[in-house]
This record gives structure tokens, C-alpha cells and sequence, in this order.
């Protein structure tokens, strides 16, 4: 029988359907956390299982999950001893004053209403962590905005493990960051405008118009978008997205705000500054797992093996983070998170369609580019309902480059 209200069947009905659908909301929830244990308890743990729950909607979904989970994305061995150091490691390192300060700017990194004293002692863990990390790893150079990712790590899974966790992020996915230069660096954020060049050259060629480069997205990158987000959930969901894929995926997720905040780029004046403050002001209400898909996809449809050649800068392979991650890719091929997101993708096409390319660079016609343009956002969308069906649930800077 349906309910019904004095006033009629309306807010009853509102108030049944939102019940219903929490109900559904919650046995998805109930239903992933399941299978991620299921993954986490097979022998080998399933890594691959865990890769997709991390990219799928909603990620790892607790803190919690994410101790277990993140030192299986990172093949950390939770068992072996945390690191350790001399003493006077603060009166010994070169960095210790410039960690101080970084620190000491870093009030809104911790949860509003924390205790005073509990985040001073969480502010003396976090440069524990970040000079421990620098002295057993002398290649590595500190960069500001470092301790933006510290942090994260920090108040997830707590100082020990947070220490195994930051090294092993710090001789891989961050490499590049920690160079005595920034020419690593600068390499990667050049691929953010191939990629926008590749979905959107009308965008592409206003932005070369206004000669706004690419450092506006610097901040995003290489503190993984926590030191411009403001909401802790946003950041940890994007770190679960990070840690399962390629270390340069977080210029792709770069290149979809921009590409998602079109219209607004192309109502600016077309001169940099008006387009680089635009761009440098993130939204914080984005749509989250719409970009996370969509960045996968974009992945899969240009790699960056064929984005290098439109990349400014060329680096010695070696050198670069996507060589040294296969340092800790695991054995097995499936394992790897290319594979994941490929397999994802593909699971979005028709086997007839499975060996054409989906996008390709629309130069020549319009109307080609409008029809590329509404088949990525369409696969972005399709992406999460394929991934929901599936799951059930779905270097040190001379300037001072942060406020």
C-alpha cells in the first residue's frame, strides 16, 4: 500500500524514496567493505582486487580500510620494523628550518576543533617523519609542499607507518619532485596540455592564446591536491585513486578540472592573468568521482607513452618516476594498475570496438570534436556504472611557493 501524507503523497514519498535509496546506499557500502576484506584476506592478498576498489566510486571508503589497504598499494610490509635514526636528526639536517616553517604553516591541514595539544604533538611527528625520510635517503631533496603529503599519510595511519608508507612514496610516485632542480618536474606538468590538446583544442588553443603555462596546476601536483582541498574526504578519496594507478596520474586528473571548468576558461579574457587566476582558484564542490573516472579514462585513451613526444621537455627514462615504479610493480600483470584501469575501460566498449581507437585528435572538423568532447564525458559516466554493476559499489624551493 502507498503512504500517504495530509498533504498528499509527496513528502511522504520524498521522505520513502530517500530512506530506500540509504538503504540501497548502505548495502553497496556493506558489500564493498566485504569484498575488500575478501581480497585483503586471499593468499597472495589480491592486489588487483584492491586496485579497483581504491579507483572504484567512493574508494576505500574508511580510514580504517586504508591502513590495511595502502601498504598493499605500495607493497609495504606492515610487519617489517619503522625506520629509525641517530639522534639529533634535527640539529644535524640542512632541511630542519625550512620543515620547521612549512610545519608551522600548516594549522589548516588538521581537522578543525582538533585539541591544541594533540596537533602540536602531531605537528612534531609529522617533522620526525619528514627529516627521518630525508636522512636515510640522501638522493632525495626536500621540496615545500612535501609535508602537504606527509601530513595526509600522518593523520590516516599514524607516525609509524606513515614513516614506511612517505619513503616508499618517496623513491617512486614522488621522485621526480625531490630532484636537487625542478626540470623532472617541470617534464611532467608538461603533459597536461597535450592531454586537454587531445579532448578540447579549442581550449587548448585559448589557453596557448593567453600564454598562462601550466604553473597554476604546480601546487596540485606535487602535494597530490592536499594543500587545495579543503575537505579531508576529498583528499584521502583521491589519494586511494593515486596510490592504485601510475605515478603520473595526477596530471591527468589535473587536465579533467581544467577541461571541466571549459566554459569558464573561455568567458575569461583571454590574457594569463585572468585565465591563471581563474584556474589557480579550485572549486571545491567538483564532482569527484565523475573527474576520478574520467582521468582513468582519458589514461587508457592517451598513455603517456604517446603524449611524450608533445611533452616540452625530454628526460632521461631512468630517471623519471614511471621507470623506477616498476621497482615495486608486482609480478603478476594483472596486478598492475595499467592493467586495471585497461581492463575498466575496455569493459566500456563493444568487442567490435575493442580494437579501435576511442578518441583521436579532432583537428579537422568541428563537429568531430563536439561528438569526441560528448563521448568522454559519456564513457566518464559509463565508467562508474560499469565499475557500480561490477563491485556493487562501485626540491625545496628558493620562493615560497604556498601561502
Amino acid at each position: 500500500m502507498a503512504l500517504r501524507s495530509a498533504q498528499g503523497d509527496g513528502p511522504t514519498s520524498t521522505r520513502w524514496d530517500g530512506g530506500a535509496e540509504k538503504a540501497d546506499l548502505n548495502a553497496k557500502k556493506k558489500k564493498k567493505v566485504a569484498e575488500i576484506y575478501q581480497a585483503l584476506n586471499s593468499d597472495p592478498t589480491d592486489v588487483a582486487a584492491l586496485r579497483r576498489m581504491a579507483i572504484s566510486e567512493g574508494g576505500l571508503l574508511t580510514d580504517e580500510i586504508r591502513r590495511k589497504v595502502w601498504p598493499k598499494l605500495l607493497n609495504v610490509n606492515t610487519s617489517d620494523p619503522p625506520p629509525t635514526s641517530g639522534e639529533n636528526l634535527r640539529q644535524l639536517s640542512k632541511d630542519y628550518q625550512q620543515v620547521l616553517l612549512d610545519v608551522r604553516r600548516s594549522l589548516r591541514r588538521f581537522p578543525p576543533g582538533m585539541p591544541e595539544e594533540q596537533r602540536e604533538g602531531l605537528q612534531e611527528e609529522l617533522i620526525d617523519i619528514i627529516l627521518l625520510i630525508l636522512e636515510r635517503n640522501p638522493q632525495l631533496h626536500y621540496y615545500q609542499g612535501y609535508h602537504d603529503i606527509v601530513v595526509t599519510f600522518l593523520l590516516v595511519v599514524g607516525e609509524r607507518l606513515a614513516t614506511s608508507l612517505v619513503e616508499k612514496l618517496s623513491t617512486h610516485h614522488l621522485r621526480d619532485f625531490m630532484d636537487p632542480t625542478m626540470d623532472n618536474t617541470k617534464h611532467i606538468l608538461n603533459y597536461l596540455m597535450p592531454i586537454i590538446d587531445q579532448v578540447n583544442p579549442e581550449l587548448h588553443d585559448f589557453m596557448q592564446s593567453a600564454e598562462v603555462g601550466t604553473i597554476f596546476a604546480l601546487s596540485w601536483l606535487i602535494t597530490w591536491f592536499g594543500h587545495v582541498l579543503s575537505d579531508f574526504r576529498h583528499v584521502v578519496r583521491l589519494y586511494d585513486f593515486f596510490l592504485a594507478c601510475h605515478p603520473l596520474m595526477p596530471i591527468y586528473f589535473a587536465a579533467v578540472i581544467v577541461l571541466y571548468r571549459e566554459q569558464e576558461v573561455l568567458d575569461c579574457d583571454c590574457d594569463m592573468a585572468s585565465v591563471h587566476h581563474l584556474l589557480s582558484q579550485i572549486p571545491q564542490d567538483l564532482p569527484y568521482e565523475t573527474l576520478i573516472s574520467r582521468a582513468g579514462d582519458l589514461f587508457v585513451q592517451f598513455p603517456p607513452s604517446e603524449l611524450a613526444r608533445e611533452a616540452a621537455a625530454q628526460q632521461q627514462a631512468e630517471k623519471t618516476a614511471a621507470s623506477t615504479f616498476k621497482d615495486f610493480e608486482l609480478a603478476s600483470a594483472q596486478q598492475r594498475p595499467d592493467m586495471v584501469l585497461r581492463q575498466r575501460f575496455r569493459g566500456l566498449l563493444r568487442p567490435e570496438d575493442r580494437t579501435k581507437d576511442v578518441l583521436t585528435k579532432p583537428r579537422t572538423n568541428r563537429f568531430v570534436k563536439l561528438a569526441v568532447m560528448g563521448l568522454t564525458v559519456a564513457l566518464g559516466a559509463a565508467a562508474l556504472a560499469v565499475v557500480k554493476s561490477a563491485l556493487e559499489w562501485t626540491p625545496k624551493f628558493q620562493l615560497q611557493l604556498f601561502p
